[in-house]
């Protein structure tokens, strides 16, 4: 059975009064013993999606299965169960106790549960063991190192031994000594019984995954024929949110750019008119489309690839078409 399987997913959330979609249908399956990375910059989605898979964020529509459990429809106790038992995060900033020591960090979650002060002693010891951190059990956080701390914080989320494993930029602020050490081991706990689900812009990673989700679109640069698009009033040329591949230049009529509000409606950004580009972003920089782009008249216009854009721009109209881009 698949220890991971999250179909048509969809997260949006309101930024600045407008409507923001960094994870728009994803389908994505792991199987227990496979390390995958959702790799991207930030800004495109990486933390959302873990908060979701963790049920710490509920998703706008879509289904999350770890296991036999349908996390997006959990409540209540199964709700708390599923947080204890179904999955463990390891966040960015470790969150351990500064008050307690490495061996209380990983007992701590135990304890909370009711379990006995033994059975939680001798589980913490196990882990912290398997980490390579028994002989660091007395220390305090202030005490370790980074990369240190980061194996405790690996334990704590495996006290319970959830099937799923999530963390959050794991070799964020490590040096490459301490990387070494995370890194091997991320690949020793993603074994049978235990999906881990990485969540990164580190490309060092990259060798270790099993598969990798790329998050953010990579910046377009494939030549191609430049393309004729005839469009009617109303005709969309290109969604927010969609990966931009291409650039466009009206030849006739008009197009308005529009970005869609958190509320539901439409704010008119700009409005395009003959011999003027639009849609330079997204594919220069490798960016969602941050706006719509319909045409508000019949008319015509031009697509073409970023290296073509580039080759028909002169430099000291880039860094003007750059301050006026939309999309």
């Amino acid at each position: 059975m698949d220890a991971l399987e999250i179909r048509q997913l969809v997260i949006e959330y309101s930024s600045g009064g407008y409507a923001v979609r960094p994870i728009d249908q994803l389908d994505l399956t792991v199987s227990s013993g496979e390390l995958v990375l959702l790799l991207g910059a930030s800004g495109c989605g990486k933390t959302t999606l873990l908060s979701s898979m963790a049920s710490i964020l509920t998703p706008t529509s879509g289904t999350i299965r770890v296991g036999d459990t349908e996390v997006t429809q959990l409540r209540g106790r199964a709700l708390r169960e599923y947080r204890r038992h179904g999955v463990g995060v390891v966040f960015q900033a470790f969150n351990l106790v500064p008050s307690l020591t490495t061996r209380e960090n990983v007992e701590a979650p135990l304890r909370v549960a009711g379990e006995g002060r033994r059975r939680a002693r001798a589980r913490a010891e196990a882990l912290l063991d398997e980490l390579g951190l028994i002989d660091r059990a007395s220390h305090r956080p202030g005490d370790l190192s980074g990369g240190q701390q980061q194996r405790v914080a690996f334990a704590r989320a495996l006290a319970f031994e959830p099937p799923l494993l999530l963390a959050d930029e794991p070799t964020a602020h490590l040096d490459y000594v301490q990387v070494e050490v995370v890194l091997r081991t991320l690949r020793r706990l993603a074994e049978p019984g235990r999906a881990v689900v990485v969540a990164t812009h580190d490309e060092r990673l990259l060798p270790l995954a099993d598969r990798v989700v790329q998050l953010s679109p990579r910046a377009a640069t494939a030549a191609g024929p430049r393309q004729r698009l005839e469009l009617g009033a109303g005709d969309v040329v290109f969604e927010q949110g969609e990966r931009g591949e291409l650039v466009y230049v009206v030849e006739s009529g008009e197009v308005e750019i529009v970005r869609r509000r958190a509320d539901g409606g439409e704010e008119l950004v700009n409005v395009v008119g003959q011999g003027r580009w639009f849609g330079e972003l997204a594919p220069l920089f490798g960016l969602q489309r941050s706006a719509t782009a319909r045409a508000r008249t019949d008319g015509e216009v031009i697509a073409m690839s970023v290296q073509d854009f580039r080759e028909h721009v002169r430099p000291e109209q880039l860094a003007e078409v750059l301050a006026e881009a939309q999309g």
